[in-house]
């Protein structure tokens, strides 16, 4: 494993910063050991004008110092030369062509939106589960033309999806292959971005339908849990088709500013099922291997397990460990499948910003970027 130098700074650039997962990318790199913000994008609307003038500020800390005053650009990539890595929470319905624009520029995208995650050749990475995806990056850069030396594009999963699959993988490594699983999910209403819901719409209410939501869960679930297989020196992803799952979600939108909270049913291929007591074991036993390389954004402790009846809850649980794990409760025997649990995620930051953090720390560590 490459380490970056103590004294070495990296600098980055993020796309789209003045949105939600924008501002959180900022608010977390302020205190990065080796990321420093260099470079802002975003759309014309802001282009030209300082950090401080062109966004409208909506966290719970302020404005970082560093970036306070660097003038957003336009999301061109002659603007962001210097960046060794460039993470973009742009809007999908302007991702694609931005980020295809940056990576035939060689620079390195870690994308929070959906335009490639079902791209053949662009791995679908959430770090505590399948950083080893990233050995299709070589593929990803000969299949351009002309082939590439260094950019490339590595996407995160959708924020439901992530905290689904963290524990999913804890399973499936200490008791094999999930056949089943039903989810129902309960998301915050930062998942929508800024202003998000509409007030009349979201209080006193839930919203059963997300657009598109379930339908990502069931997908980016086998895509992230599969292989990555090597056939005639080809990579490809092998959608968990070697034991093959079946996903079901249901999606709902509940007032809660941020976490997701997602309640979950799980049937394993093998029998005896395990019970409940080695579940909680094996999940809090997992250790992924952003860890084991030392990335500084990794939480110590990727699945948090509680013993309370009543937890994990969104106000109490998504910040712990600065929201980079997941919290797991309610572990207990299911009368329909085998194993029913409650799981917590931080939707925008293990589910956005924090995992494209992760992402190209291991990156750096892996020596896929060379910094």
């Amino acid at each position: 494993m490459y380490a970056v130098p103590g004294d070495k700074k990296v600098k980055v650039g993020v796309l789209g910063a003045t949105g939600t997962v924008g501002q959180r990318f900022i608010a977390l790199l302020e205190t990065h050991p080796y990321f420093v913000v260099h470079a802002l994008g975003a759309s014309a609307r802001s282009a030209g004008k300082s950090y401080a003038l062109g966004t409208n500020w909506k966290q719970t800390t302020p404005i970082p110092a560093g970036v306070r005053d660097l003038v957003i650009r336009p999301c061109n990539p002659e603007h962001f030369q210097e960046c060794a890595v460039v993470f973009s929470g742009l809007d999908a319905d302007v991702a694609g062509d931005i980020e295809a624009s940056f990576r035939a520029a060689e620079l390195a995208v870690f994308s929070n939106a959906k335009s490639y995650r079902r791209d053949l050749n662009v791995p679908l990475v959430v770090p505590l589960v399948n950083p080893h995806h990233f050995n299709i990056i070589p593929q990803q850069r000969a299949l351009h033309s002309p082939p590439l030396q260094k950019g490339f594009i590595v996407t995160n999963a959708n924020c439901s999806t992530t905290g689904i699959v963290i524990p999913l993988v804890a399973l499936e490594r200490a008791f094999g292959p999930i056949e089943s699983c039903i989810i129902t999910t309960l998301q915050a209403i930062s998942g929508a971005g800024y202003p998000g819901v509409p007030s009349l719409d979201i209080f006193d209410n839930v919203v059963p339908y997300i657009s598109g939501e379930e339908e990502k869960i069931e997908w980016e679930t086998l895509k992230i849990l599969g292989e990555l297989a090597q056939t005639d020196g080809e990579f490809a992803f092998e959608m968990h088709a070697h034991t093959p799952l079946r996903v079901s979600a249901s999606c709902t939108r509940v007032p809660v500013i941020e976490g997701h909270t997602e309640t979950v049913s799980v049937r394993f291929a093998r029998r005896p099922a395990p019970s409940p007591q080695q579940v909680r074991e094996a999940l809090a036993a997992y250790a992924p291997a952003v860890q084991s390389a030392g990335c500084p954004s990794a939480p110590r402790h990727a699945i948090w397990v509680h013993e309370e009846p009543d937890r994990p809850q969104p106000r109490l649980d998504r910040m712990f460990q600065q929201g980079a794990g997941v919290s797991v409760g309610r572990v207990r025997q299911c009368p329909v499948l085998d194993i029913k649990f409650v799981v917590l995620s931080n939707n925008v930051n293990i589910g956005a910003a924090t995992s494209s953090i992760i992402n190209a720390e291991m990156a750096i560590s892996t020596g896929l970027i060379a910094v």
